[in-house]
């Protein structure tokens, strides 16, 4: 499904693996084609988590108007539901006002409910049976979740206990698995396009932009969600950056044995489950048939053009 010849609207999307430069192409497209960027970025919702994330700058933000970021506080749980329905009232927005929507994350699950209209189970939180998971080690959750449910597995950030719960409540729940994607027709017309890079490269980049973040302050960042009222539980809950730097953090106030007691130890941890993230979200993707794959902003240009001309035909 490349493109649909009908009045549908006509949605882009760039997605793809973590440092593979999805924003700056995004940024380009809604430039020179008069769109507007929807962020489906997990953690880019939440307020005060800027640098960790990679949220586009304030300077970047001037450049194309940018929807659902800092739409959150990181005290509260921003789900999947959540940003399903906004996103789909941002699209409404941007399309009444003759713009094109430029969806750009790299939350596949986020962005394929989005544009596949996939619908959520509809479960509750069970306070009881998620009292129960919790008293389980990230391990044991996850090996449940792998047996319950391999093809979510595969996917999920398996370090993240708030997701391995949440994933876990609904297989139980509902005795089924967590929803995969459905080919079914849509809302929206989209063009699917990835960044796609060579995994060697992928690596630099992901090694490049973590020293970078680190050097301006993101350390100082977790420190400051942290006065501000965010638990480090909460904090180790959003993965990655915010999982590191705050149980190094914790070692440093506490000067004791924790998982990571030094900087180097730390970063290289860290560096190391980014490029194991980077190698799940490229998982994810590599099963989308629709998926275009794009090496660099020229070549995401020239597929845009063919598609907004091709849907301007139909009408």
């Amino acid at each position: 499904m490349f493109y649909m010849k009908d009045n549908r609207p006509r949605i882009i999307v760039v997605a793809g693996p973590t440092a593979s430069g999805k924003s700056d192409i995004a940024i380009a497209l809604a430039r020179r084609f008069n769109g507007e960027i929807i962020s489906a970025d997990s953690r880019q919702v939440y307020r005060g988590m800027d640098i960790g994330t990679g949220k586009v700058t304030k300077r970047e933000q001037k450049l194309a108007r940018h929807h659902l970021l800092d739409v959150a506080s990181p005290t509260r749980q921003y789900s999947v539901a959540h940003f399903k329905r906004d996103a789909q009232r941002a699209i409404r927005d941007i399309v009444r006002r003759g713009k094109i929507p430029i969806v750009c994350g790299g939350t596949g699950f986020w962005i394929d409910a989005l544009v596949y209209d996939l619908q959520l189970p509809n479960v509750k939180p069970d306070a009881k049976l998620r009292a129960q998971l919790r008293k389980l080690s990230i391990i044991q959750l996850y090996t449940r979740l792998k047996k319950l449910d391999p093809v979510r597995a595969a996917t999920i950030d398996r370090h993240n206990p708030v997701r391995l719960i949440r994933a876990l409540e609904i297989v139980l729940v509902t005795s089924k698995p967590v929803p995969a994607k459905k080919v079914q027709a849509t809302s929206y017309n989209p063009l699917y396009l990835g960044v796609s890079r060579p995994m060697d490269e992928l690596k630099q980049r992901i090694e490049k932009r973590l020293d970078a973040r680190l050097k301006s302050g993101m350390v100082a960042e977790v420190r400051r969600l942290r006065t501000s009222g965010v638990s480090w539980k909460r904090l180790e809950s959003f993965g990655l950056e915010y999982r590191w730097v705050a149980r190094y953090l914790q070692a440093v106030t506490k000067n004791k044995k924790r998982k990571t007691n030094s900087f180097s130890e730390m970063r290289a941890g860290l560096l190391r489950d980014i490029i194991a993230y980077a190698k799940r979200q490229l998982t994810w993707w590599r099963k989308n048939s629709d998926l275009v794959h794009i090496a660099d902003e020229a070549h995401a240009q020239r597929f845009v053009a063919k598609f907004l001309k091709s849907a301007q035909k139909t009408k």
